[in-house]
Protein backbone atom coordinates (compact mmCIF):
# COMPACT_ATOMS: atom_id res chain seq x y z
CA UNK A 1 0.00 0.00 0.00
CA UNK A 2 1.80 3.40 -1.03
CA UNK A 3 1.56 5.89 1.90
CA UNK A 4 4.45 8.22 0.81
CA UNK A 5 5.19 10.05 -2.85
CA UNK A 6 8.44 11.46 -3.03
CA UNK A 7 9.66 13.70 -5.65
CA UNK A 8 12.73 15.12 -7.12
CA UNK A 9 13.10 19.30 -7.26
CA UNK A 10 15.11 20.39 -10.82
CA UNK A 11 13.94 18.17 -13.50
CA UNK A 12 10.45 17.28 -11.90
CA UNK A 13 8.91 19.82 -9.72
CA UNK A 14 11.14 22.75 -11.44
CA UNK A 15 12.52 22.81 -14.92
CA UNK A 16 15.57 20.70 -15.53
CA UNK A 17 19.09 22.29 -14.63
CA UNK A 18 20.73 20.38 -17.83
CA UNK A 19 18.58 23.52 -19.55
CA UNK A 20 20.64 25.99 -18.06
CA UNK A 21 23.97 23.79 -18.99
CA UNK A 22 22.99 23.60 -22.88
CA UNK A 23 22.40 27.14 -22.95
CA UNK A 24 25.34 28.05 -21.53
CA UNK A 25 27.16 25.84 -23.70
CA UNK A 26 25.83 26.96 -26.57
CA UNK A 27 26.58 30.32 -25.31
CA UNK A 28 30.49 30.07 -25.07
CA UNK A 29 30.77 27.53 -27.89
CA UNK A 30 31.02 24.22 -25.53
CA UNK A 31 30.87 20.72 -26.96
CA UNK A 32 26.74 19.48 -26.02
CA UNK A 33 26.61 17.75 -22.50
CA UNK A 34 30.20 19.14 -21.63
CA UNK A 35 29.16 20.01 -18.42
CA UNK A 36 26.81 17.40 -17.47
CA UNK A 37 29.69 15.02 -18.78
CA UNK A 38 31.87 16.81 -16.45
CA UNK A 39 29.49 15.88 -13.08
CA UNK A 40 29.53 12.31 -14.06
CA UNK A 41 33.47 11.91 -14.22
CA UNK A 42 34.34 10.48 -10.88
CA UNK A 43 30.78 11.01 -9.84
CA UNK A 44 31.21 10.93 -5.61
CA UNK A 45 34.66 12.66 -5.36
CA UNK A 46 34.33 15.63 -8.52
CA UNK A 47 33.60 19.06 -7.09
CA UNK A 48 29.80 19.29 -7.83
CA UNK A 49 29.18 16.33 -5.66
CA UNK A 50 31.57 17.90 -2.74
CA UNK A 51 30.05 21.06 -2.96
CA UNK A 52 26.07 19.25 -3.15
CA UNK A 53 27.36 17.29 0.40
CA UNK A 54 28.58 20.67 1.79
CA UNK A 55 32.42 19.49 1.50
CA UNK A 56 33.57 22.87 0.06
CA UNK A 57 32.91 26.48 -0.03
CA UNK A 58 30.94 28.09 -2.77
CA UNK A 59 34.39 29.76 -3.91
CA UNK A 60 36.18 25.87 -3.15
CA UNK A 61 33.85 24.63 -5.92
CA UNK A 62 34.31 27.07 -8.01
CA UNK A 63 38.32 26.59 -8.37
CA UNK A 64 37.55 23.07 -8.14
CA UNK A 65 34.95 22.99 -11.06
CA UNK A 66 37.23 25.08 -13.39
CA UNK A 67 40.11 23.40 -13.31
CA UNK A 68 38.11 20.17 -14.06
CA UNK A 69 36.55 22.18 -17.07
CA UNK A 70 40.44 23.33 -18.01
CA UNK A 71 41.58 19.32 -17.53
CA UNK A 72 38.68 18.40 -19.89
CA UNK A 73 40.11 20.78 -22.85
CA UNK A 74 37.63 23.83 -21.90
CA UNK A 75 37.25 26.62 -19.85
CA UNK A 76 34.32 27.86 -17.50
CA UNK A 77 32.79 30.14 -15.36
CA UNK A 78 31.40 28.66 -12.31
CA UNK A 79 29.72 31.13 -11.16
CA UNK A 80 28.08 32.43 -14.93
CA UNK A 81 26.81 29.09 -15.28
CA UNK A 82 25.45 28.72 -12.05
CA UNK A 83 24.27 31.82 -12.27
CA UNK A 84 21.58 30.80 -14.71
CA UNK A 85 20.41 27.91 -12.49
CA UNK A 86 16.56 29.06 -11.33
CA UNK A 87 13.94 26.63 -13.37
CA UNK A 88 10.58 27.32 -14.02
CA UNK A 89 7.74 25.85 -11.74
CA UNK A 90 6.02 22.60 -13.60
CA UNK A 91 2.25 23.88 -12.53
CA UNK A 92 0.77 20.30 -13.23
CA UNK A 93 3.66 18.78 -10.93
CA UNK A 94 3.22 20.99 -8.09
CA UNK A 95 -0.84 20.72 -8.36
CA UNK A 96 0.02 17.00 -8.49
CA UNK A 97 1.63 17.09 -5.02
CA UNK A 98 -1.21 19.49 -3.55
CA UNK A 99 -3.71 16.82 -4.94
CA UNK A 100 -1.36 14.22 -2.73
CA UNK A 101 -2.06 15.71 0.32
CA UNK A 102 -5.50 16.12 0.11
CA UNK A 103 -5.74 12.28 -0.54
CA UNK A 104 -3.85 11.94 2.93
CA UNK A 105 -0.43 11.12 1.51
CA UNK A 106 2.61 11.78 2.57
CA UNK A 107 4.79 13.74 0.32
CA UNK A 108 8.64 14.24 0.26
CA UNK A 109 11.16 16.25 -1.64
CA UNK A 110 14.21 14.82 -2.70
CA UNK A 111 17.13 16.95 -4.03
CA UNK A 112 20.74 17.48 -4.43
CA UNK A 113 21.53 20.79 -3.61
CA UNK A 114 24.44 23.31 -3.01
CA UNK A 115 22.35 25.80 -0.60
CA UNK A 116 19.80 25.45 1.48
CA UNK A 117 16.33 26.13 0.35
CA UNK A 118 15.36 28.40 3.09
CA UNK A 119 18.96 30.41 2.50
CA UNK A 120 18.06 30.46 -1.51
CA UNK A 121 14.55 32.72 -1.27
CA UNK A 122 15.24 33.37 -4.81
CA UNK A 123 14.87 29.66 -5.84
CA UNK A 124 11.19 29.37 -4.24
CA UNK A 125 10.03 33.12 -5.38
CA UNK A 126 6.21 33.20 -6.58
CA UNK A 127 6.21 29.58 -6.19
CA UNK A 128 2.93 29.48 -4.03
CA UNK A 129 4.35 27.98 -1.66
CA UNK A 130 5.58 25.03 -3.12
CA UNK A 131 7.76 23.72 -0.36
CA UNK A 132 4.89 24.10 1.90
CA UNK A 133 3.28 21.19 0.23
CA UNK A 134 6.01 18.68 1.59
CA UNK A 135 5.55 16.98 4.75
CA UNK A 136 9.73 16.35 4.75
CA UNK A 137 12.31 18.08 2.81
CA UNK A 138 15.72 15.90 2.65
CA UNK A 139 18.53 18.52 0.81
CA UNK A 140 22.12 16.97 0.18
CA UNK A 141 23.75 20.31 1.36
CA UNK A 142 22.16 19.72 4.87
CA UNK A 143 21.88 15.88 5.59
CA UNK A 144 25.67 15.23 3.85
CA UNK A 145 24.87 12.96 1.77
CA UNK A 146 23.28 12.73 -1.68
CA UNK A 147 21.26 10.70 -4.19
CA UNK A 148 22.31 7.98 -5.52
CA UNK A 149 23.56 7.23 -1.97
CA UNK A 150 21.21 4.70 -0.76
CA UNK A 151 21.70 5.91 2.65
CA UNK A 152 19.64 9.83 1.15
CA UNK A 153 16.73 7.93 0.42
CA UNK A 154 16.59 5.94 3.95
CA UNK A 155 16.56 9.53 5.54
CA UNK A 156 13.23 10.18 3.84
CA UNK A 157 11.72 6.81 4.93
CA UNK A 158 12.95 7.37 8.58
CA UNK A 159 11.39 10.98 8.44
CA UNK A 160 8.29 10.01 7.05
CA UNK A 161 7.77 6.50 9.30
CA UNK A 162 7.06 4.51 6.13
CA UNK A 163 8.53 1.46 4.38
CA UNK A 164 10.50 1.93 1.24
CA UNK A 165 8.11 -0.69 -0.34
CA UNK A 166 5.08 2.27 0.69
CA UNK A 167 6.71 4.74 -1.16
CA UNK A 168 6.82 6.07 -5.37
CA UNK A 169 9.80 8.31 -5.76
CA UNK A 170 10.04 10.32 -9.18
CA UNK A 171 13.23 12.02 -10.50
CA UNK A 172 14.35 13.04 -13.66
CA UNK A 173 17.43 10.71 -13.44
CA UNK A 174 17.39 6.66 -14.34
CA UNK A 175 21.15 6.61 -11.85
CA UNK A 176 18.75 8.58 -9.03
CA UNK A 177 15.95 5.96 -8.98
CA UNK A 178 17.69 2.70 -9.60
CA UNK A 179 18.99 2.60 -5.74
CA UNK A 180 15.68 3.44 -4.82
CA UNK A 181 14.01 0.73 -7.16
CA UNK A 182 16.36 -1.70 -5.16
CA UNK A 183 15.26 -0.87 -1.75
CA UNK A 184 11.58 -1.60 -2.87
CA UNK A 185 10.01 1.94 -3.98
CA UNK A 186 8.16 2.23 -7.03
CA UNK A 187 9.98 4.72 -9.02
CA UNK A 188 8.89 6.90 -11.85
CA UNK A 189 11.55 8.17 -14.64
CA UNK A 190 10.14 11.78 -15.17
CA UNK A 191 10.98 12.96 -18.91
CA UNK A 192 7.45 14.60 -19.82
CA UNK A 193 5.85 16.06 -16.94
CA UNK A 194 2.37 14.87 -17.76
CA UNK A 195 3.16 11.65 -18.66
CA UNK A 196 5.03 11.11 -15.62
CA UNK A 197 2.21 12.40 -14.18
CA UNK A 198 -0.31 9.94 -15.71
CA UNK A 199 1.98 7.23 -14.46
CA UNK A 200 1.83 8.47 -10.72
CA UNK A 201 -2.25 8.62 -11.19
CA UNK A 202 -2.00 4.75 -12.29
CA UNK A 203 0.40 4.06 -9.63
CA UNK A 204 -2.08 5.68 -7.26
CA UNK A 205 -5.45 5.52 -8.84
CA UNK A 206 -6.69 8.65 -7.96
CA UNK A 207 -6.58 11.70 -10.20
CA UNK A 208 -3.63 14.35 -9.71
CA UNK A 209 -5.32 16.93 -12.65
Amino acid sequence: MIRAVLFDFGGVILASPFEAFAHYEQAKGLPDAFIRGLNTQNPDANAWARLERNEVTFDEFCRLFEAEAEAAGHRIDARDMLALISGDVHPPMVEAVRRCKKEGLSTGLLTNNWVSLEERPQAVEDRSGVLALFDVIIESSKVGVRKPDPRFYELACEALDIQPGEAVFLDDLGINLKPARAMGMTTIKVIDPDDAIAQLESVLEIPLR
